[in-house]
């Protein structure tokens, strides 16, 4: 069906996807669907929930690794900013804790990036009906892998750890003392099973944790 002749209510969508040939072979695909609109697209995960407030879709198809915001951190401030527009997740990444993370964020849908355009636009028709739609084998392996087991607080230290920060320099980044610190990473790394903080780092990055 021509776009000109697209049914009166179309759904409406916003792409969030920093690769900006991604973005637009994505935004070309899912026009070329005659109930599907997409009505406004961003690079960085800080511009996600402007752009939705001002353009009002339906659905958010967001990537998670974006710039400025995660597409986890912005699926949990639509969810309070703007109910309606349903949040579905679209990634590289297929990793049990980033589905997780993505549904206690609220997000309706999963998918990663390697599946075909019409797989991806029946999953815009569905969330936007109220279903839940996951990745049949991200399903599995987020129940086999079981919850995270860093805490909140232990998560935030990894982070703080990156690009060869010190215990010093974690310590005043969150505001901890020095040993404390040291106890939040030694739990850490127990709890990864490995050898070190850039290890753990590493780990947790894999499983979607962090």
């Amino acid at each position: 069906m021509p776009r000109d002749h697209r049914p009166a209510k179309s759904v409406r969508v916003l792409l969030a996807e920093d690769q900006k040939m991604m973005r637009g072979a994505l935004a070309l695909l899912l026009g070329m669907e005659p109930d599907i609109e997409v009505v406004a697209q961003v690079s960085a995960g800080d511009e996600i929930v402007d752009a939705v407030l001002v353009s009002r879709p339906d659905v958010a198809l967001l990537d998670i690794e974006l710039p400025g915001m995660s597409g986890l951190d912005a699926a949990a401030a639509l969810r309070d900013q703007a109910p309606d527009c349903r949040v579905l997740i679209l990634t590289t990444f297929g990793r049990p804790g980033y589905l997780r993370r993505a549904m206690e964020a609220g997000a309706a849908g999963f998918l990663v990036k390697d599946g075909p355009v019409e797989e991806l636009a029946e999953a815009i028709r569905r969330v936007l009906t109220g279903e839940t739609v996951i990745d049949p084998a991200l399903a599995a392996a987020a129940l086999s892998a079981g919850p995270n087991p860093l805490t909140a607080r232990e998560c935030d230290v990894l982070k703080a750890s990156a690009d060869g920060a010190t215990v010093a320099d974690i310590a005043g980044k969150l505001h901890l003392s020095e040993s404390t610190v040291r106890n939040y990473l030694s739990s850490a790394i127990g709890k990864t099973g490995t050898r070190n903080r850039m290890e753990a780092m590493r780990e947790a990055r894999q499983q979607g944790w962090l």
